[in-house]
């Protein structure tokens, strides 16, 4: 499953609309004919300003200028007809005219420039996000894995929630977790822990020595000024760090203050709820209380659920949360990929105008075989 999260197609910056050009082009026409034959008390000239005004809401500066100088050959054409081209009432009508269509050609102009900002900006998190949120291979192992982020800013792309897998030579680790705040600090903050895991979820021996790997890495000074990078307790991120044998039909989970992993198993999500929880990477220096792996059983054709905050969080337009344990549980069973967008339709469906407060983030990964 795709894990870019979807924006609606986008054209070229300034490419006009062509169905639409003939809406101006047909206003200039019709307005000059009838003015042409109104009786002489009758001045529909000023209309003319409206074909300008609306090519500048879907085309570019040179179209506009030129549906502009259109018009104004137009205003020219009718005051020469009715009168004569210095008649006064017409003279003002020409300079108005072409004061507006200046006017809606600079403002063409500007919306093109911040068109082309956003698509700049577009293509930037695009490419940070191929960076630093990987997408995850189909298929590690026994493993059938899929996986989706969620937004909350449509220019965003890429927030502070994360995940990621890699292969060990006995089995499949995984991370999901949600960085304290929004914007770049966030995501740089989420790819200082990615990097941490890539680096070392497939060196470590065991899950307790590489949680404590992640947190050495949250917890150091990232600039080497030797100054905390931020006031004590507000940097930390929440997160679930698995390891899943590839022969042993168990799952060993670390979690760090993260929401439970659900267990997609006969029709029923079970959260793995663990008897003692980690605080969170970045926090333990104040809670010293190790890194105690627990296992649940993890059967073939059962399906692990990880996920964000920003899922569970979700409101309606009543204020109700999401409620994910039910909405799973209702999932047909054909898959990864079918679970997370059953799940992805109907969280959207959930929240207001299909907009969610804080980014949403979720993995789902199936046990298919009893070994690699």
């Amino acid at each position: 499953m795709d894990d870019r999260p979807p924006h609606p197609s986008q054209r070229h910056v300034g490419e006009p609309r062509l169905p639409l050009l003939a809406v101006p082009f047909a206003l200039i026409a019709a307005v000059t004919v009838v003015d042409v034959l109104a009786p002489p008390d009758v001045h529909l000239g000023p209309f003319l300003v409206a074909a300008p005004a609306l090519t500048a809401s879907f085309a570019g500066p040179r179209m506009t200028g030129f549906v502009g100088a259109v018009a104004v050959a137009a205003q020219v054409t009718v005051a020469v007809v009715r009168t004569t081209g210095t008649d006064l009432n017409h003279t003002f009508q020409i300079i108005a005219l072409v004061l507006i269509s200046i006017f809606v050609t600079v403002f063409a102009h500007l919306r093109e420039v911040h068109e082309k900002q956003l698509t700049q900006l577009r293509s930037v998190a695009e490419a940070a996000q191929e960076v630093v949120l990987r997408p995850l291979r189909d298929r590690m192992g026994p493993l059938r894995l899929a996986s989706v982020y969620l937004a909350a800013e449509a220019e965003a792309q890429i927030g502070g929630d994360l995940y990621a897998a890699t292969r060990t030579p006995s089995g499949t680790r995984l991370i999901i977790g949600d960085v304290r705040g929004k914007g770049l600090e966030a995501v740089g903050d989420a790819a200082l822990v990615l990097g941490a895991f890539r680096a070392a979820a497939h060196q470590e021996a065991d899950l307790p020595t590489l949680v404590a790997h992640l947190e050495a890495a949250v917890a150091a000074d990232p600039d080497g000024t030797g100054e905390p990078a931020a006031e004590p307790g507000e940097a930390f991120t929440t997160a679930a760090v698995l390891d899943i044998p590839d022969r042993e039909m168990t799952v060993r989970l670390i979690s760090c203050g993260h929401p439970p992993p659900l267990l997609l198993r006969g029709g029923r999500a079970v959260p793995l709820e663990v008897d003692h929880p980690a605080p969170p990477l970045g926090l333990t220096q104040y809670v010293d209380t190790g890194f105690a792996p627990q296992s649940f059983s993890f059967e073939p054709g059962d399906v692990i659920l990880l996920y964000t905050d920003g899922v569970i969080e979700a409101r309606d337009a009543e204020g109700a949360f999401y409620p994910l344990p039910e909405r799973a549980a209702d999932w047909p069973g054909d898959g990864p990929d079918a679970l997370l967008r059953h799940l992805c339709a109907d969280l959207l469906a959930h929240s207001p105008g299909g907009s969610l407060g804080d980014d949403a983030a979720m993995v789902a990964i199936q046990r298919i075989t009893g070994g690699p």
